[in-house]
């Protein structure tokens, strides 16, 4: 049991963060490209699907409150990985932060489970921007062979001069007589995930820069809803206060609305702030880790939590919550202030938004399976770095071709709770991480230090464990068997391959 609670020594992480030459990553991030990083992921499904579908389904105009509570519990561990981020400025995250604390054993689960968080998570959001895409063609009267944008076996129908899938028409729509046809695979999934794939491989600096100038875009798709939609509901009072009331509805007896329901809707939603979690992937691409990890973690995490509480407040008062349950809620929002291109005005927002999703997502996982890899739980070829470009191009094709190979093939409709319990699970350990290492290494010196340590990561420990609980139990059973995969290929490959568990045997053999 020893040996799967060994921690990997500080002087091994130091040492490693101050490796340079071909082989090592580019440090080339500067303070705003880390904060740019994690508003790209930030911003996106959150704000274009998730606020209304949680609205609707779990909260009602209480939503502005689940996105407190989410804001809440992501500010804890955000300190928490602030914390460790000036500390160990290794590629890695949750993983090698568990590494440093709670031993091997536990730094492989969260490893693992980051797979399950930033896999699943960026092919959940390329299904998304291609509907997105698509839809923006169409209105363009640009069409895409239909049988080529979907899921296989799904039935696309052409309405309104668009081909939507047939579950999506308005209620009481007579399908008969429309062109339909059957979808075979999702081309544009595919081709979405092997463009960002690129991007990465030709390196961190380009791609940091290609989702800045697009944050800037959807950034201003945001601040154009919160204007035109607030303007109007000054303008009609009435409006705000109809849909506002009652704020909290009342319990459905399913778990929805009251308290329980802003809990299950602060649960529903995490999917959205995975993206100041991104940024600790990228430490050992930082300029100045020390100083610029902490101000990019939580600098992306502020900003982007009273966005969310700014745009789910506006869009309950444009629209009863009742109706909020729709693929494109900030769509409906405008089309109440009558506002005619408001509607061009989302899509594009959302095929921006969604495509700088990708983007982090996907460098997240490749920087994960790098750091595992030159660990020695991953073969050699995770960590191989192009000559080049000095990004790790094998890990990041293996990623993005497995990936672009999950929205093309399998519906996707669970997979945001899924990465839920991935992200909550990760910050879980992240912040008992810090009160370890702040009992075994009080005087280790610490460029940035989580306030009231035991208290801060206690509550982050509490906090996200309480949304576990609120989130539904197919999640937990596709978690347990995702661990289980895991378990074989560590007891299998891992333990025998380790650096760590070498480095202990040969000083135990001296």
């Amino acid at each position: 049991m020893s040996r799967l609670l060994r921690i990997k020594p500080m002087s091994m992480l130091s040492q490693e963060a101050c490796e340079v030459g071909e082989h090592t990553l580019k440090r080339s991030l500067g303070a705003m490209n880390l904060i740019t990083l994690g508003i790209g992921a930030i911003i996106g499904a959150g704000i274009f699907v998730l606020t209304g579908q949680a609205a609707a389904r779990h909260a009602g105009p209480a939503v502005a409150l689940s996105f407190v509570l989410a804001g809440i519990t992501c500010a804890f561990a955000g300190l928490c990985y602030a914390e460790f981020a000036s500390i160990i400025p290794i590629a890695g995250s949750a993983y090698t932060y568990g590494y440093a604390t709670l031993g091997e054993f536990v730094a492989w689960i969260i490893g693992w489970d980051l797979g399950l968080e930033y896999g699943f998570g960026a092919a959940t959001v390329a299904s998304g921007w291609s509907g997105y895409f698509n839809s923006l063609l169409q209105q363009f009267h640009i069409y895409i062979p239909p049988r080529l944008t979907a899921t296989p076996g799904t039935v696309l129908v052409f309405f309104h001069e668009q081909w939507l899938p047939l579950m999506s028409l308005p209620p009481g729509t007579d399908p008969t007589g429309l062109p339909h046809v059957m979808a075979l695979f999702n081309l544009v999934a595919i081709l979405a995930v092997l463009v960002v794939t690129a991007v990465l491989v030709i390196g961190i600096k380009e791609s940091a820069n290609l989702n800045s100038a697009i944050v800037i875009v959807k950034l201003g798709v945001v601040g154009i809803f919160l204007v035109l939609g607030t303007y109007f509901l000054i303008t009609h009072p009435e409006l705000a206060r109809l849909n506002w009331h009652p704020f909290i509805p009342p319990p459905d007896g399913h778990g929805n609305f009251g308290w329980q329901g802003i809990a299950k809707g602060a649960a529903s939603i995490f999917f959205a702030y995975i993206g100041f979690d991104a940024v600790s992937t990228a430490a050992q691409e930082a300029k100045n880790p020390q100083k610029d990890m902490p101000f990019g973690i939580l600098g992306s995490l502020v900003i982007c939590t009273i966005l969310y509480i700014m745009v789910s407040t506006v869009l309950t008062g444009l629209v009863n919550y009742k109706e909020l349950n729709v693929a494109a809620p900030v769509a409906l929002g405008i089309d109440v202030t009558g506002v005619s291109w408001g509607s061009l005005l989302v899509k594009i927002g959302a095929v921006f938004g969604l495509g700088t999703v990708m983007l982090v997502m996907l460098l997240g996982q490749s920087r994960v399976f790098f750091s595992m890899s030159r660990d020695g739980l991953l073969p050699k070829w995770a960590s191989e770095i192009h000559p080049r470009f000095r990004t790790p191009w094998i890990s990041t094709i293996a990623v993005g071709v497995v990936v672009a190979i999950l929205p093309a093939f399998l519906p996707v409709d669970r997979l945001a709770e899924l990465v839920n319990i991935g992200t909550l699970l990760a910050f879980t350990i992240v912040c008992a991480g810090v009160w370890v290492l702040r009992v075994r290494h009080p005087d280790l010196p610490r460029p940035f230090k989580t306030p009231f340590v035991p208290l801060v990561p206690i509550l982050g420990i509490v906090t996200a464990f309480y949304l576990m609980l609120n989130l539904p139990l197919i999640t937990w059973s596709v978690m347990i068997g995702w661990l289980l995969i895991g378990l074989v290929i560590y007891f299998g490959y891992s333990l025998k391959h380790s650096k760590v568990q070498a480095l202990v045997a040969d000083a135990e053999a001296d």
